[in-house]
C-alpha cells in the first residue's frame, strides 16, 4: 500500500524531469531509505533520487543536489525526490519506491502487548546484556543513557556525536560496570555474534580491543586466515583513545577480555593515539593476567599484518604467506609518481599513509564522518567513492590507484560489481586491498578473482597491497 503524500511538485528543468514529494509520518530507517535511492539512481533514465527522512540535514543535502525543497516537511515525514531523463522514467522510478520501502511485518496476535517504544522498554522485555544504536548522531544520548540505566552495554554505529555527549555516557558506564562501544563503533563480535560491519571468523583465544573498526576487521581476517579463532571483538569508537575521552572504554574493555576464561591474549588496535594515552592503556595492561600485544599505528612502525603475525606467534600459530591474486595479462606501462588512495576504512587509510609515506602521495578517508553526512558509509553505499574513482583512474596525475574492499555482514553485498567495470577501464594500475574471509557472505575468493580478472592487484593484508603500491608508483 502506497504511503499518504502530500500533493507533489513536478518540474521541467533544462531538459529533465523532477519529482519532489513528502510523504508525512513515514518512518524508515537510514540504511534502508539510502538503499533505496541508491536503487532508483540505478534505474534506467534516472539521474538522481534521495529517499529520506525530512531532517535540517537531508533538507540541505536535497538542495545541494538541485531540487528544490519543500516547505514545511517535519523531521518524521519521508523525502522522495527523483531527476530523470523523461516522464517516463520518472513515473517507473515512484511507482518503484512503494515497493522498494515495502515492510512486510507480521501481524501481531490478538491480546499480544503493544511494540516496545524506548530502548529501556524493550530491554525489560528480554535477557538482553547489549543494545546496538544506530540513530542520527545528535539523538545518540537519549537512547545510550536509557541502555545504560537499564544495565545494558551500548555499541554505538552511529557517528557525529558530540564529544562532550560520548565523555558523559562513557562516566556514567564506568560507574556502573558497563561498557560503552562507540560512539562510530563499526565493528564487534561478541560471543561469535557479529555486531555492525563483522566478518565471519572462527571461535578461538584472542581477543580484540579495536578503536578501529576496520583495523580490528584487517586483524581478525588475518587470524581466522592463519586459522587462529577469535573470542570477542570490543569495538570501542575512534575517539575513544583522544585526549578528551582518555581510553575510557578501552580500559572497561581490557578488564572484561582480562575476566574472559576464553581469552589467552588481547590485542589492542587504533589509529595513533594520544601520547599520554597510549601511555595509560599500556600501563593498565601490564596490570592484567592475560598478556596482551598492541597494534597502535604511528608507534614504532609496525603495521597490523605484522601485529596479527606477533599475535600467532604469542599463542604458537604457524604464519602464513598472505593471499594475493596477480592481475590478468593486461598491464599499464610503468611511471613514477604518486599513489592516490580512496578508502571505505579509517585505519585503512591511516595504515597506507603511514606505509607509502606523507609525500607525495595522497590518502583519502571517504568513510570519515565529513562525507558521511546526509548519506550511508561508504561500505553500504558506494556511489561517493565509485564517482571519485572513476575520475582517479582517468588522471594522468596519478602513476597507481589504491582502494580497499572491506567485506562481512553490513556491507556492500557485491562490491567487485561496481568495481569491474571502473578497474577494467582505469588508464593507471588499481590496486586491491581486500579485507575479509572466506566464510564471508560476498564470498572473499570470488571478488578477488573478478577484480583481478579485470586488471587490479589484489592483496589479503593492507600492508602488502600499499607496498606493492609504492613499488609501481616508483616505475618498477
Amino acid at each position: 500500500m502506497s504511503e499518504p503524500t502530500r500533493p507533489s511538485r513536478r518540474l521541467d528543468t533544462l531538459g529533465t524531469k523532477e519529482l519532489v514529494e513528502v510523504r508525512p509520518g513515514a518512518y524508515h530507517d537510514s540504511v534502508t531509505l539510502m538503499r533505496a535511492g541508491r536503487r532508483l539512481t540505478e534505474r534506467p533514465g534516472v539521474s538522481a533520487a534521495l529517499t529520506a527522512m525530512a531532517t535540517t540535514l537531508n533538507v540541505d543535502l536535497l538542495a545541494e543536489m538541485g531540487f528544490t525543497p519543500p516547505r514545511g516537511a517535519r523531521p518524521d515525514d519521508l523525502l522522495v525526490a527523483i531527476r530523470a531523463d523523461d516522464e517516463a522514467a520518472l513515473e517507473a522510478a515512484r511507482a518503484a519506491v512503494d515497493e522498494l520501502l515495502a515492510t512486510r511485518a507480521a501481524p501481531r496476535a490478538f491480546g499480544a502487548p503493544p511494540p516496545a517504544r524506548t530502548t529501556g522498554s524493550a530491554a525489560r522485555r528480554i535477557d538482553a546484556t547489549v543494545a546496538l544504536i544506530s540513530v542520527p548522531g545528535p539523538y545518540v544520548f537519549a537512547e545510550a543513557m536509557d541502555a545504560l540505566e537499564t544495565g545494558l552495554n551500548p555499541m554505538i554505529f552511529s557517528d557525529n556525536v558530540p564529544v562532550e555527549h560520548e565523555l558523559a555516557l562513557k562516566e556514567t558506564a564506568a560507574r556502573r560496570g558497563l561498557l560503552v562501544m562507540g560512539p562510530d563503533c563499526g565493528t564487534a563480535v561478541i560471543g561469535g555474534v557479529g555486531l555492525g560491519f563483522a566478518n565471519v571468523v572462527r571461535p578461538g583465544p584472542i581477543g580484540l580491543v579495536a578503536a578501529s573498526g576496520t583495523g580490528a576487521q584487517q586483524v581478525m581476517s588475518l587470524l581466522d586466515e592463519a586459522g587462529a579463532g577469535i573470542s570477542h571483538v570490543l569495538g570501542v569508537g575512534g575517539r575513544d583513545l583522544s585526549a578528551e575521552i582518555s581510553g575510557r572504554s578501552a580500559l572497561q574493555a581490557l578488564r572484561a577480555l582480562d575476566a574472559d576464561p576464553a581469552t589467552d591474549l588481547i590485542v589492542v588496535v587504533s589509529k595513533p593515539p594520544a601520547p599520554e594515552v597510549g601511555d595509560l592503556i599500556r600501563a593498565a595492561a601490564r596490570r592484567l593476567a592475560t598478556p596482551v600485544r598492541f597494534g597502535l599505528l604511528g608507534e614504532g612502525g609496525a603495521d597490523l599484518t605484522a601485529v596479527a603475525e606477533d599475535a600467532l606467534k604469542a599463542v604458537g600459530a604457524p604464519v602464513p604467506s598472505w593471499p594475493s591474486w596477480t592481475p590478468a595479462a593486461r598491464a599499464h606501462a610503468p611511471r613514477r609518481g604518486r599513489i592516490r588512495g580512496l578508502f571505505a576504512g579509517g585505519t585503512l587509510c591511516a595504515e597506507a599513509s603511514i606505509v607509502a609515506g606523507a609525500t607525495p602521495h595522497e590518502m583519502t578517508d571517504l568513510g570519515d564522518d565529513r562525507y558521511t553526512r546526509g548519506r550511508a558509509h561508504p561500505m553500504i553505499d558506494p556511489t561517493l567513492r565509485l564517482e571519485r574513482l572513476a575520475a582517479e583512474t582517468a588522471s594522468d596525475a596519478n602513476a597507481v590507484v589504491l582502494i580497499d574492499v572491506v567485506l562481512g555482514h553490513g556491507a556492500d553485498p557485491d562490491p567487485a560489481a561496481a568495481l569491474v567495470p571502473l578497474v577494467r577501464d582505469a588508464r593507471v594500475p588499481v590496486v586491491v586491498s581486500l579485507c575479509g574471509t572466506s566464510g564471508d557472505p560476498q564470498g572473499r575468493d570470488r571478488q578477488a578473482r573478478a577484480l583481478a580478472d579485470a586488471g587490479a592487484a589484489v592483496f589479503a593484508s593492507n600492508a602488502a597491497a600499499t607496498r606493492h603500491a609504492v613499488t609501481l608508483a616508483e616505475g618498477s
